[in-house]
């Protein structure tokens, strides 16, 4: 590796050591599903999100509760002494992209199969202060 490269290297490193966030590999709930939720809380007060999540009726909503309180965790053990209230949180970003794909087959008429396609996902929530 060359040493701009390597000094690139080391200075995104250091960036992401201030960055708080949370990853969740392999939800077993499809993109598009996980989407319409995460769309709901984009940019919003942290806060104000975790109401949101919390009398949200879809079944990904529960799934991104646990991800946000997560995040928050990981900004309060980078940030000791400082409380997530006072900080003003909200969230920067929040990604949800698509993961591996279970292939199924389901018997059809006339000797025929039809494939199913079980979709699952990634998501990613970075918090940052105002």
């Amino acid at each position: 590796m060359g040493a701009r490269k390597k000094n690139r290297a080391e200075q995104i490193k250091e960036a992401k050591k201030q960055i708080a966030f949370a990853k969740l590999n392999n939800c077993p709930t499809s993109p598009r599903k996980m989407r319409k939720v995460a769309d709901m809380v984009r940019g919003e007060d942290v806060f104000k999100a975790l109401n949101i999540l919390q009398y949200a009726p879809q079944e990904a909503s529960n799934r991104l509760l646990k991800l946000l309180r997560s995040a928050i965790a990981n900004w309060e053990a980078k940030n000791e002494g400082k409380q997530p209230e006072d900080a003003n949180l909200f969230i920067k970003e929040i990604r949800v992209d698509s993961a591996r794909m279970l292939k199924r087959i389901q018997p059809a008429p006339q000797g025929r199969a039809h494939r199913i396609r079980k979709r699952s996902n990634h998501v990613t929530i970075i918090l940052d202060e105002k």
